[in-house]
C-alpha cells in the first residue's frame, strides 16, 4: 500500500513538473478564443531566454479547432500540447498571419496532423522561396487568398484579410466578427518597438495605416490578440500607433537639419520611449535606424 501511494505522489509529481516546464500561457479573451504566448506574466519579453515565438490565437468549439500562427519550429510540438491541453483534440485549421519562422515555424507539425494551413497568396510565395521556411512536406499553406476570406466555424464569422506592405508584404488579420475580437498578427506588437520587415515588403507607411484599420475596425470593447506582447485594446493600438508616428517625426525632423545617420543615432531623438518601447529585438537603436532607411528609401 506504501509503495502504491508511493507511486501516486511520484507520478502526480512528475505530471506537475511537466505542466510547470510549459513555456506557454493561455488567455481566455472571448469564450472560445484564447492568446498564447510566453509563461511571464503579461507574455513579457524581457530576455530573449523567454522567447518562444510569435503570440498565437486559438478558436475553440464543437465544430473545429482554429489556430492562428504556430510559434517557432523547436516550441511547436510544447505549443500543440498547450492546445490539445485546451481544445481536448488536434487542430483543424492555421491562418498564418506572416511568413516569419516564430509564426510558420510549427507548420510542418499541424500538418501532419491534419490540419489544413491557410495564407494570403504572398506569403506562401516567399515561404516557397525561402529554404529556412520552406523545411519539408507540409510546411506551406495550401489554401491561399489575394485580399480576403471568411471563416464560418463555431457559430463564428472569422474574417481574414489582407493589409499591404505594412510588417511584410503577406499579412493577414483575422476578425471576429461575433465575439469583437482580432487577431492581429504582427501589426501589433503591444506595448513594443514593431519589427517593420523592409526587406520583405513591409513599409512604416503601410504598417500605421494597418494600425489605423484595426482601430477603425474596432471598438472600446474590442479585444485583440497581439503578434508580441499582452492582449491589448483599441486604446492600447491607439497609443502604439501614436507612439510610432511621433517617433518616425522625430527622425524626419533631425533628417530635414541635413544630420546623417550616425549623427542621428547619436542624437537618440527616441529617448522619451526607450524604458517603455524598447526591447531584446527592437532596440531603440534599431527603430531609429529602421525609419532613418524608411524616410530616405521610400
Amino acid at each position: 500500500m506504501k509503495k502504491l501511494v508511493l507511486l501516486v505522489v511520484l507520478l502526480g509529481s512528475l505530471a506537475s513538473a511537466d505542466e510547470a516546464a510549459s513555456p506557454f500561457a493561455a488567455v481566455e479573451v472571448a469564450p472560445g478564443i484564447y492568446q498564447l504566448g510566453n509563461t511571464n506574466e503579461g507574455f513579457a519579453l524581457n530576455v530573449p531566454e523567454d522567447f518562444v515565438g510569435g503570440g498565437v490565437g486559438l478558436l475553440v468549439g464543437d465544430e473545429y479547432v482554429v489556430l492562428i500562427d504556430d510559434v517557432m519550429e523547436p516550441t511547436a510540438p510544447a505549443l500543440l500540447a498547450k492546445v490539445e491541453e485546451i481544445a481536448g483534440r488536434p487542430v483543424d485549421f492555421v491562418i498564418n498571419t506572416h511568413a516569419h519562422g516564430d509564426h510558420v515555424g510549427g507548420n510542418v507539425y499541424v500538418s501532419n496532423s491534419g490540419a489544413i494551413i491557410v495564407s494570403h497568396d504572398k506569403l506562401r510565395s516567399r515561404m516557397e522561396a525561402d529554404p529556412k521556411l520552406n523545411t519539408g512536406p507540409g510546411a506551406l499553406p495550401v489554401i491561399t487568398f489575394s485580399d480576403e476570406m471568411t471563416f464560418h466555424v463555431n457559430g463564428e464569422e472569422a474574417h481574414v484579410f489582407h493589409v499591404a506592405n505594412a510588417h511584410t508584404d503577406g499579412d493577414a488579420v483575422i476578425h471576429f466578427r461575433n465575439a469583437n475580437v482580432i487577431a492581429a498578427g504582427d501589426i501589433s506588437f503591444r506595448g513594443l518597438f514593431p519589427f517593420i520587415d523592409l526587406d520583405s515588403g513591409g513599409s512604416v507607411a503601410g504598417y500605421k495605416a494597418a494600425m489605423q484599420r484595426l482601430i477603425d475596425i474596432s471598438d472600446d470593447e474590442t479585444k485583440f490578440i497581439t503578434g508580441h506582447g499582452p492582449v491589448g485594446t483599441r486604446a492600447d493600438i491607439e497609443t502604439d500607433l501614436a507612439m510610432l508616428s511621433d517617433a518616425e517625426a522625430r527622425v524626419k525632423a533631425l533628417l530635414d537639419k541635413g544630420m546623417g545617420e550616425e549623427e542621428i543615432v547619436a542624437a537618440n531623438p527616441l529617448a522619451e520611449y526607450n524604458d517603455e518601447y524598447s526591447w531584446f529585438f527592437i532596440t531603440t537603436e534599431r527603430m531609429t535606424r529602421t525609419l532613418i532607411r524608411s524616410l530616405t528609401t521610400d
